[in-house]
């Protein structure tokens, strides 16, 4: 499935247009990662997975500034250095699930 958030479109398994998955879908499950083996927007590890044709790759160290998340509450990006720095979406307050931080490893370098 394939889901338009502000000019992004989010793939996977995604439910509704704040980009919650099937895989999570808690109040504060709104963002999205673009990964950088394939350019496309995804909710979540598991959504890349299932869905591409590749394995996913990591966002390296020298790409902190890289807008590389996207807020499903506002359609706003913002860069991993920022969203690093962060707990809510600079935009819209939209808080962001504090329990992300244990996916980190899948996602950055």
């Amino acid at each position: 499935m394939t889901v338009a958030v502000g000019a992004h479109l989010v793939h996977g398994a995604v439910v509704d247009a704040q980009t919650r998955c099937a895989h999570w879908a808690g109040p504060l499950d709104v963002l999205a990662i673009l990964f950088p083996c394939c350019g496309r927007w995804y909710p979540c590890h598991s959504c890349h997975e299932e869905d591409a044709d590749h394995p996913a790759r990591r966002w390296p160290a020298d790409a902190r500034g890289t807008h590389a998340l996207l807020c499903g509450v506002c359609g706003r990006t913002s860069s991993i250095d920022e969203y690093l720095a962060a707990s809510t979406c600079a935009r819209c307050g939209g808080a962001f699930n504090p329990n992300c931080r244990l996916h980190h490893p899948l996602y950055f370098a």
